[in-house]
């Protein structure tokens, strides 16, 4: 779930994300100042609009909103007071992790691809990395699934050349640090500074 907000770019108005569907099936309830984005086959919410959204919750983002159990109450008293019975759930745990890469092999269908095996504590997650610089034994910054990048883009779950890819291990480019290198290449932390599954702060 991630949640924006924009009040010069596109109003007072809380935009939900819960999900991606089908753009072919999707579909709009609206109830009050809240409206549901749903999948009309299998009836699944991809989202919520929440219009004249400063009445209901107080938020001064200007983009991606960082979640809390506050604001998923808020929201979820707001749904209710327009009409839904839905409740919404976030998961809180941090997007950006320190990660140990315990795996590295080629990609079998790509020469500049590798699949990396990365503990962050809490699972073990399969990445699908075209870095030229990333090892096993290096320590690394990962957003995970539902990371919503400086740029802008959400990491999914995502399949790579035939081989399955979740989350993504990042440069400090991407990451929006201050006088990251220009070169290609991913951040590779100082091992002894770094606990694995530890949140990366940006």
């Amino acid at each position: 779930m991630n949640v924006f907000y924009n009040l010069n770019g596109i109003g007072d108005v809380l935009i939900i994300s819960l999900g991606e569907f089908d753009e072919k099936n999707r579909t709009f309830e609206r109830k009050g100042d809240a409206v549901r984005i749903f999948d009309k086959k299998s009836n699944v919410t991809g989202g919520f609009n929440l219009f004249n959204a400063s009445s209901y919750v107080d938020v001064t983002a200007k983009g991606q909103v960082e979640l809390s159990e506050e604001l998923i109450e808020k929201i979820n008293e707001a749904l209710a007071k327009n009409g839904f019975d839905e409740r919404i759930e976030a998961d809180l745990s941090p997007k950006f992790v320190v990660g140990y890469v315990k795996d590295k092999e080629k990609h079998p269908n790509a020469d500049k691809l590798s699949i990396c095996k990365v503990d962050v504590d809490t699972e073990e997650l399969q990445i699908v990395c075209g870095a030229p610089n990333v090892d096993a034994g290096q320590k690394v910054v990962v957003a995970k699934v539902g990371a919503v990048m400086p740029s802008g883009m959400v990491i999914k779950d995502a399949e790579l050349r035939g081989v399955a890819s979740s989350g993504m291990i990042c440069s400090a480019k991407e990451l929006g640090l201050p006088n990251a290198p220009e070169k290609k290449g991913i951040l590779v932390l100082e091992d002894e500074k770094y606990e694995t599954g530890q949140a990366f702060p940006l």
